[in-house]
């Protein structure tokens, strides 16, 4: 007989024959988050010398909305009380250090992001904040709840820190305009 534990509200996924199972150890997550981290951070190094847009500030979180497209697998959906928990930690507390440690400036006529010296140690320090959360949730949670968690997380923290750039770029290419 098979215990059916769930600490959480809301209907736990059920794997069905023929379900895809990915059997990954957590040293194997743990090296493809930190591929990940590595790989972000070299990202924003680049981005970091080049102007910015509008463009580049709205691609990644449109381009990342994509990822929603998980929830219509059975596997990945989680209760909707989860997601918007989910949600709002990335979006109030996470986003915060990115918000704190980026700002945009004009140089002439171009908008240049400059980040302070401890934007990659925030980074850093996000990214262990998430393998210490994995590694407790994956106790409890299969790795598709995990997932999906983790990616609405995500979404959050990046929508909120994109949506202060937003600001922060109008705000920047109004000034010329906007003095009397």
């Amino acid at each position: 007989m098979e215990a059916d534990v769930n600490i959480f509200p809301g209907p736990a996924p059920r794997l069905v024959e023929g379900d895809l199972i990915l059997h990954i150890n957590s040293g194997m997550s743990v090296l493809g988050s930190l591929a990940g981290m590595a790989a972000v951070l070299a990202w924003r190094v680049r981005e970091g010398r080049t102007a910015v847009t509008i463009r580049k500030i709205a691609i990644p979180p449109l381009g990342m909305a994509t990822g929603f497209s998980m929830f219509l697998v059975p596997a990945f959906r989680i209760p909707f009380g989860w997601a918007v928990c989910a949600f709002l930690i990335g979006a109030a507390g996470l986003a915060y250090p990115l918000l704190r440690t980026s700002r945009l400036v004009r140089d002439g006529e171009t908008i240049m992001m400059e980040r302070s010296n401890v934007f990659f140690l925030v980074v850093v320090g996000l990214a262990v904040i998430r393998l210490l959360a994995r590694g407790y949730l994956d106790t409890i949670l299969n790795m598709n709840q995990t997932a999906a968690l983790f990616f609405v997380l995500a979404f959050g923290m990046i929508v909120r820190w994109r949506l202060g750039m937003f600001f922060e770029y109008r705000q920047l290419t109004c000034e010329p305009a906007c003095e009397p």
